[in-house]
């Protein structure tokens, strides 16, 4: 199929291009930015491994006159919107109206555009943070002020698509991790038993949904490339380890000091505060060998990249 993506530079937008292109599909990825552009290194490197399995589509925006240049010319088969305004989106004065505004922008004539040149099915990536959704505590509210900006969009798009009759396709992602993300919490872990350091985890009670980014990304291949052409709706959440942070930092500690021969020390320190739920999780339980998924494999390279990142 031919596949339009934004957010092709991001963490999980570089493991969907290249997931998708693994899967035989033409993908066009949208970018910002030239690789060479991006200011940080590892988008920068995330930019360079997209352009090298996926035609890519510089400078247009969700909306634009230039995206919508792309969805007429293109003959695309499917749009993938995994772009989100995400900026400071962990502050609790993040503007949810106002990006969601952004993420949906101009959505009626993208969608016209789109069906005019014969596309019909719309993938678009939600939270497992947004209200409603996964499974957890505290009636499901949405988690943050992102979380309900990621909920207005989907709201959004479930009207425009169903009014234009066309399928919507909406793939929930939980906490991914594993090589070429943004220095989150993994990213720590990593970094500190590679420098032979203890590290913390200072949260341990919350349980929350952690998947390895390969398997979510054959997850979404599979999402996409199965997704039905007539009008409706499909979910999918899928579920990766589901425990508490304390018990996922103890496996991912496990897993690399098996791999990197380091001691990998942790202290799951003692948790008084909980200002967030205290459980969210995905739901949707995805058959990793049929997607041809290998965890030890995950594993390894994981291992393997960010003990060349701290080399380098």
């Amino acid at each position: 199929m031919k596949i339009l993506l934004t957010g092709a530079s991001s963490f999980s937008g570089y493991w969907f291009v290249r997931e998708l292109a693994a899967a035989g599909h033409d993908v066009t990825a949208v970018l910002r930015k030239r690789p060479e552009e991006y200011p940080d290194a590892t988008r920068r490197e995330r930019a360079e491994g997209v352009v090298e399995v996926a035609a890519p589509a510089y400078g247009a925006s969700f909306g634009d006159e230039a995206f919508l240049g792309l969805l007429r010319d293109g003959g695309f088969d499917v749009l993938c919107h995994h772009a989100a305004d995400v900026t400071n989106y962990k502050s609790p004065d993040f503007d949810a109206v106002g990006a969601a505004a952004n993420n949906a922008h101009n959505l009626p004539a993208v969608l016209a555009a789109f069906k005019q040149a014969g596309g019909r099915r719309v993938v678009l990536t939600g939270s497992v943070f947004e209200g409603g959704e996964g499974a957890g505590s505290d009636g499901l509210p949405d988690f943050s002020p992102y979380g309900l900006s990621k909920r207005l969009t989907a709201e959004t798009f479930k009207y425009y698509c169903r009014r234009d009759g066309l399928s919507l396709g909406k793939f929930l992602i939980p906490n991914p991790f594993g090589a070429h993300e943004e220095p989150r919490f993994t990213a720590y872990l990593m970094k500190n038993w590679l420098a032979g350091k203890k590290a913390a985890c200072s949260s341990p009670a919350y349980v929350r949904d952690n998947i390895p980014v390969s398997l979510l990304a054959k997850a979404y291949a599979a999402f996409v490339g199965g997704l039905p052409d007539a009008p409706g709706f499909s979910k999918l959440g899928p579920i990766g380890y589901a425990e508490s942070q304390g018990t996922f930092t103890l496996r991912l500690a496990e897993a690399m000091r098996q791999r990197l021969g380091l001691p990998c020390e942790v202290d799951l320190l003692k948790q008084v505060d909980f200002p967030e739920p205290r459980v969210r999780i995905n739901t949707d339980v995805v058959d990793a060998d049929a997607l041809g998924w290998d965890e030890s494999a995950a594993w390894d390279g994981m291992a393997e990249y960010y003990r060349k990142a701290a080399l380098a």
